[in-house]
Formats: C-alpha cells, structure tokens, sequence
C-alpha cells in the first residue's frame, strides 16, 4: 500500500550497495562507511528558522526513497528550495532530523557528502565561466570542480561526459561555450553535469524557469527519459508551474508557509483540492498523457 509521507514513522537506515555496470550513465556510487539508507532523504519532524527567528520550515515529515521521483510544488516562499537546500546537504535543521544518503546532517562532514549529491541549478549554472566548453563544464563536475586544469581526467571519463552530453541532447554542443549557448541548452549541460559523478541523489532546482514553450518541452522530455530509467538515482524537483513535472514523476509534497499540505504518490496527491490550498485559490487540475496542468476558477 503507498505510504503517505505526512505520517510519523522510523526512518530504517539498513540497505544494500546495487552495482550496475559501468557502461550504464546512471551507474550509482559506492558507498564507503556503513550500508546507505534505501530512503535517501529521510526527514522527520524538520524545521529550519532564519537568524531572525523567522520559521522557513515546520515539522516536515518527508521521506525519498532509492526508486522515487518526487515534485515538491508551492508558490515562491512556501520553503520549496530550503526543503532542497537541506536535502543537497548546504543547511542543517534547526529542529528534527534529516537524513540524507544515510547520514544524518550535523553529526556528517557536509562537505564530503555534497560530492554524492547532484545539483542542477541557475545558481550552479551563474557558476561557471562563460568560455568553459559543454564538455569540461560536465567532466569537472567528477571532482566538483569548476575548471579542466585542477585535476587529471582519463579517457573513460571524457566519454562520460560526451555520453551525458548525448543523453541530454547536447552532443553537438560539446565544443561550444556556455557562454554561446541558449538557457536551455545551458540548464540541458547543467542536468548532464550533476549525473557526471554518478550521485546517488539528483536534485533539480526549477530546471525549467525562464524558458520559452520550445526549450521547456524539450527539457521536460530529457527529464522524462531521465525519470524512467531505473538506473538513475532517486529524483527532487522544484517548481511552482505544475505544467513542468515531467512524465514518470511519483510522488509530490506540496508545501504552503513552510508546511506540508499533502504528500505521497501523486495521482493521490495532486488534486484540486491540495493545489487549491497549497496556492491559496480555487485551481482546476488536469492529467493527460503524463502531462499536468492548473487553472484558478471562480
């Protein structure tokens, strides 16, 4: 029976180290140290408050595990990309715990899980330099590093990079400057960068924000293909514009002043009603051909 993430339950932090073979892009990492967790963010009771004392997130119950795709869904300031921030290892709560990849943020070196965790971003885009190739924009991502010349790289893996760069549909852009390319070949690059080290967590950002209905279709079929392969590692997805959820998303959170309006797999939780009180309006919901869309009414 599909669980529902808003319920208190324990977080079994117990699971097996799955090796695929290295041809497959998606091919998770091995873990040192004790077996990682099946949940790969596992949070309960969460919060997180500003210096101010201001309340970002409350009591959120939460949990990833190794084979879901989730959405989290709310309008800006509902504390979407804090809850992102804390699964991505930058923040620590300020109540409750989380999880992440089986390590438990504030008793973990952050800056050691980081390298597990792949991001994609703007803000990971604004970071590199204009004139990097496609190419070196994804193969530095191994060592998390933003330029070619601070480590050594072997031929396997600068065809990682080009078979990410295919994956994503970018590899005619190998050669070609971030600097030169459109934003949504840009974010296209970024996507193939955080799947360069093979993380065992992903982590999309609003992949799809600022761009035209040309590029936003062509990202949302990338991530499509992406969410159904089984060799990739769990999913986030941050947006506010449900029109962006890709085909093969499992589950959604829905948040609203920091707090969780409903949660689990996503044809049970994406209803009218949930999406009405997550944005504060009356909103229609349409499903169609793996496709959502939501409209306010009177």
């Amino acid at each position: 029976m599909p669980h529902r993430v808003w319920r208190r339950r324990p977080c079994t932090l117990l699971g097996i180290t799955r090796t695929l073979p290295p041809s497959r892009p998606y091919d998770p990492p091995s873990v040192p140290g004790p077996s990682p967790s099946p949940a790969a963010v596992c949070a309960q009771g969460a919060g997180l408050s500003a210096p101010s004392g201001t309340v970002i997130l409350d009591g959120i119950d939460w949990v990833v595990r190794s084979s879901d795709r989730w959405v989290i869904v709310g309008a800006n300031g509902s504390g979407k990309t804090s809850l992102l921030r804390l699964a991505g290892a930058q923040l620590r709560p300020s109540r409750g715990t989380v999880d992440v990849l089986g390590r438990r943020l504030g008793r973990t070196d952050l800056r050691e899980l980081r390298r597990r965790i792949g991001v994609a971003s703007t803000a990971v885009t604004d970071q590199l330099r204009p004139g990097l190739s496609a190419h070196d924009a994804v193969v530095t991502a191994l060592h998390g590093a933003l330029e070619p010349w601070w480590h050594d790289y072997g031929a396997a893996d600068h065809l990682r990079a080009d078979e990410l760069l295919e994956t994503m549909g970018c590899g005619p852009l190998r050669d070609r400057m971030i600097g030169s390319l459109s934003q949504g070949e840009r974010q296209r690059v970024v996507l193939a960068r955080a799947l360069m080290p093979r993380p065992g967590l992903l982590l999309l950002d609003e992949p799809a924000a600022g761009l035209d209905l040309p590029a936003r279709e062509t990202l949302v079929s990338r991530l499509a293909r992406l969410a159904g392969d089984p060799t990739a590692p769990p999913i986030v997805l941050v947006t506010h514009h449900v029109e962006e959820i890709p085909p093969g998303v499992t589950h959604a959170l829905l948040l609203r002043g920091g707090r969780v309006i409903a949660g689990g797999p996503i044809a049970e939780t994406m209803t009218a009603g949930t999406l009405s009180d997550t944005f504060g309006l009356p909103v229609r919901v349409e499903h169609r051909e793996g496709r959502w869309a939501a409209w306010a009414h009177e």
